[in-house]
């Protein structure tokens, strides 16, 4: 189990030593930090971080800001810290999801999250049955990877990051980590 630390600023003149000043009594044992706009998660650092983090991690932040800008980022970042039995602390809020108030604090904004994602799902099937109707949607194709276990093992045992097993298995990040989940669940079973 280890402490991260993700610090990030916007710009190359805003300077981080408040973050970092704010995480150094958390006895941290890897940082990531960047300066770069957090308008997406598509940023090296983040994604090195989420590719380092394993199950019992602690990840550290300043405040939601640093991690993610929008809510839907930070709830799905949320969502993925907790699927890999990660827990996040930020500083500035006072949260820390291995906390029972922590949890509660999430669960509700996660709720309001999950509503709003239910009515664009419906709106999503209301859209894909009239396009059915009108001979426009196909579907995607499932993505099958012949001994994933094996792939899988080698992540864990941290032989190969999410983004080098990605390009190994010709798919997409996400792919990759909805066949990371599959793979949790089965070997939790």
């Amino acid at each position: 189990m280890a402490n991260i630390a993700y610090v990030r600023v916007s710009t190359v003149e805003q300077n981080e030593a408040r973050q970092i000043e704010s995480l150094n009594k958390y006895q941290i044992d890897k940082w990531f930090m960047e300066k770069v706009s957090a308008k997406d998660t598509n940023r090296p650092e983040l994604q090195n971080m989420i590719d380092y983090i394993r199950e019992g991690d602690t990840v550290y932040i300043h405040d939601f800001s640093r991690l993610a800008r929008s809510t839907k980022d930070l709830l799905e970042l949320v969502e993925l810290f907790n699927n890999k039995g990660i827990s996040l602390v930020s500083t500035k809020e006072n949260l820390d999801t291995s906390t029972p108030t922590g949890k509660l604090m999430l669960t509700m904004i996660a709720a309001i999250n999950e509503f709003e994602r239910m009515n664009l799902l419906e709106r999503q099937r209301e859209g894909i049955a009239i396009a059915k109707k009108q001979g426009k949607y196909k579907g995607r194709k499932e993505v099958k990877i012949t001994n994933f276990k094996e792939h899988y093992q080698r992540y864990m045992n941290r032989e190969v990051n999410k983004s080098e097993l990605a390009k190994q298995l010709q798919i997409s990040r996400p792919t990759l980590d909805k066949l990371i989940r599959e793979q949790q669940l089965i070997l939790r079973e």
